[in-house]
């Protein structure tokens, strides 16, 4: 238990301290980019991830998991050290690109296989606990490459920030190679991964615990998952200092940091329980952002650390509920639906925003939670 917990926890860690994450918007800048042309990037960024997902949580299903997870960060550092070495527009496309795909790599094998591993060491009520320190040990991992990029930029410029990014990556690919893994792969000849995908959408056609669990997932991850991305203009919105922002930001993230670790300990929570935890997030994110000033960002952070400790049991409830042969093909389903989700966020967001402002845009942001929580309050199973 304790290699397994640990060494995820440094792979978690690992994967999210990279130091280009909060400047690699300004390198492309740096290097002449149109604003287009850094949108078209992240565009292509995401439906990488979006055409990728499905079929690669399959074939985690019929290959080594372990061997997904150390190829992924092999494959990030590959392309960050593209933008570095030859910074232009082709070479961000092909890092996004490899980017996308190493990501899409770990995108349900990590679940499957910790879910799986917990099994075996008779622990499986301990999954939610254990991913919620996931999630916390990779908030932790961004939080400390924010802290770090801007003195590593001023001393060593990009290059010096994208060699800690391409270590940070190596080192969690190594990490993962000492992930314990006691499945065993299946053999050539037999069931492919468009086989398990096909048996395991079959699946969650068929029972509907495994579909409300699946659209529960995007549901609750999509939205705050989103907004993370306009957390610094709603900051700036309540009026301080640019200097001050990521003083402020770093309270968000530690909300989130926190709802994670509270995981383990509101394991239990039924539908009534999470359609609570729901509503009181949203009613915290609405009252904190219409507040416009600094004093309502506690409650953004409170409202995101309910959103995280909300997502992690909603993983929880979909692990619990499908077949081991077909979990990281179903995590990866339900991860597709949080990515497609998400880009409707982006674009909702981005509508309403235009017309009155960042702080009422995340009060929007609240209702689809306040619906999704009377669902559960109204739904039976």
């Amino acid at each position: 238990m304790r290699r397994l917990t640990w060494t995820l926890y440094s792979y978690a860690f690992l994967g999210d301290f990279v130091l280009l994450y909060p400047v690699y918007a300004l390198l492309f800048s740096d290097t002449g980019l149109s604003s287009w042309q850094i949108s078209s990037l992240f565009a292509l960024w995401s439906v990488t991830g979006v055409l990728l997902e499905v079929p690669s949580g399959a074939w985690a299903d019929t290959v080594s998991r372990r061997l997904l997870l150390w190829l992924g960060p092999l494959l990030t550092a590959a392309g960050l050290a593209l933008w570095v070495l030859l910074p232009s527009y082709g070479a961000f496309a092909l890092g996004f690109l490899l980017w996308g795909a190493g990501g899409a790599l770990g995108s349900g094998a990590l679940e499957a296989l910790v879910h799986d591993e917990l099994g075996r060491l008779g622990a499986e009520g301990r999954y939610a606990r254990v991913m919620g320190r996931v999630r916390a040990a990779g908030l932790v991992g961004v939080v400390a490459a924010m802290g770090l990029a801007g003195p590593v930029l001023a001393l060593g410029g990009y290059p010096a920030v994208g060699a800690a990014s391409v270590l940070a990556c190596l080192l969690a690919a190594a990490t993962a190679t000492r992930l314990p893994e006691h499945r065993t792969p299946a053999a050539p000849g037999e069931e492919g991964w468009v086989a398990t995908l096909r048996a395991g959408l079959a699946d969650a056609r068929a029972a509907r615990p495994v579909r409300d669990a699946l659209l529960l997932v995007p549901a609750v991850g999509a939205v705050w998952g989103a907004l993370d991305e306009y957390t610094p203009l709603l900051v700036r919105g309540t009026g301080v200092p640019d200097g001050t922002v990521p003083y402020l930001l770093l309270l968000i993230w530690a909300g989130a940091t926190a709802g994670g670790l509270l995981s383990g300990a509101c394991a239990r929570l039924g539908r009534t329980g999470l359609a609570v935890l729901l509503a009181g997030a949203a009613l915290a994110l609405a009252a904190g952002a219409l507040l416009r000033t600094p004093a309502g960002l506690p409650l953004v952070a409170l409202a995101f650390g309910g959103f995280q400790l909300a997502t992690v049991l909603a993983d929880a409830r979909l692990q619990d509920r499908i077949d081991a042969e077909r979990r990281a093909t179903l995590t990866s389903v339900a991860s597709l639906g949080t990515d497609l989700t998400t880009i409707a966020v982006y674009g909702a967001y981005a509508a309403v925003s235009s017309v009155t402002s960042h702080a009422a845009a995340f009060a929007w942001a609240a209702l689809p939670y306040l619906v999704t929580a009377v669902f559960l309050r109204g739904r039976r199973g």
